[in-house]
């Protein structure tokens, strides 16, 4: 079967790659074509586009982005119409996946989506159009198949693909490529340049402050050394590249931007602060639209603030001081790791890739 799959971040190409690997376990004549990134190649596939070169964060970025993201759209559409796959299968990156699912649909192509859109956070409206377009939804937060249920659209929950990935890194034998003496306070400032840039300075603002912790950060596969070496100047902090579950293994404590970065940290028990701070028009438009309490998925998913966010203006020095702080805090610490053991058991269970492999071929032999 030919399966066409479009995935837009770094986390979707994660989750693409993990489901492709479940989907070839089932169909052996598996074929994919796909927009996504190195994980989901390393599957076979045929990547047309690499996410790297579709990602653009807030209003602004995305207006000022308007071309080529249009030139994308067009051809993306193009590339599905020469190639005639038997499914189309989207992962999450709302506004450039509802246009191809709606080109798709018409033109009489199966749509699946698997990890939906944040409708629930903001934009709810687009769940009429969601109902038109997609085939199957197969969501991976609890809470989304209630949410659906409202509009009365019936999916999927399959669980969460992170407690998989995360528990099959367990089983790996993986070392951290640095040595340290002092124990590591990791730094996830997210994975797009714009973000990182606004980010990480703020991040490195404690370095000298802790001088009996290390901090590492954790780079982006699409960035490279360079750009972070001068973010860091003189501090004295470490990278790694492609090794951010081992730095989570080894860390105390964590200073993450916001998004499934969360979530990963807290499946690895390392307590967190969830850092935000986007431009001031992006940040002023979202806060008008935005329908949720919490920025992180972890405190989302358990509906009460599990781990501190500190968003916009309280992001600096000294709030992050008082919090990591506080982190540092044995009492604290062992606070937080027992709300994430209440965490994991809201997610689902194991084999999420699997269980959403195994609903795609089924759905796939019946006429939907």
């Amino acid at each position: 079967m030919n399966y066409y799959i479009i995935a837009g971040e770094a986390s979707g190409d994660l989750h693409a790659s993990n489901l492709m690997k479940e989907l070839k376990a089932l169909d052996i004549d598996a074929r994919f074509r796909c927009w996504g990134g190195d994980l989901m190649k390393s599957q076979g596939a045929d990547l047309i586009k690499h996410y790297r070169d579709l990602s653009f964060m807030g209003f602004t970025e995305v207006l000022m982005n308007l071309p080529t993201i249009l030139d994308n759209i067009k051809f993306c559409k193009k590339d599905i119409s020469e190639h005639q796959p038997d499914v189309l299968i989207l992962v999450d990156y709302p506004g450039f996946n509802l246009r191809i699912a709606e080109f798709a649909k018409a033109s009489g192509i199966k749509v699946f989506y698997y990890i939906s859109p944040q409708i629930w956070a903001w934009k709810q409206s687009r769940v009429h159009k969601i109902k038109k377009v997609v085939d199957k939804m197969f969501v991976i937060l609890p809470f989304e198949k209630e949410f659906y249920q409202r509009f009365d659209y019936q999916v999927d929950f399959v669980g969460h693909p992170l407690l998989d990935a995360v528990a099959e890194y367990a089983t790996q034998s993986n070392t951290l490529s640095i040595n340290t003496d002092k124990p590591i306070i990791a730094l996830l400032p997210g994975s797009r340049k714009q973000e990182i840039t606004t980010m990480l300075p703020i991040m490195l603002s404690l370095v000298k402050k802790y001088t009996n912790y290390q901090f590492v950060i954790a780079a982006a596969p699409s960035q490279n050394n360079d750009f972070y070496q001068a973010l860091i100047g003189d501090s004295d902090v470490k990278i790694v590249f492609d090794q951010t579950y081992q730095l989570l293994q080894k860390a105390e404590a964590a200073l993450v931007t916001s998004g499934t970065a969360t979530l990963e940290t807290a499946l690895f028990g390392v307590p967190e602060i969830v850092c935000y701070k986007g431009g001031a028009i992006s940040f002023a438009i979202a806060k008008q639209l935005v329908k949720v309490k919490y920025i992180s998925l972890v405190n989302l998913i358990m509906d009460e603030e599990i781990v501190k966010e500190l968003i916009q203006g309280e992001l600096n020095e000294n709030n992050l001081k008082v919090e990591l702080d506080k982190l540092l805090n044995p009492e604290t610490r062992i606070k937080m790791l027992m709300q994430y053991s209440k965490l994991k058991a809201k997610l689902g269970g194991s084999g999420a890739s699997k269980k959403t492999a195994e609903l795609m071929i089924g759905y796939l032999s019946v006429k939907l």
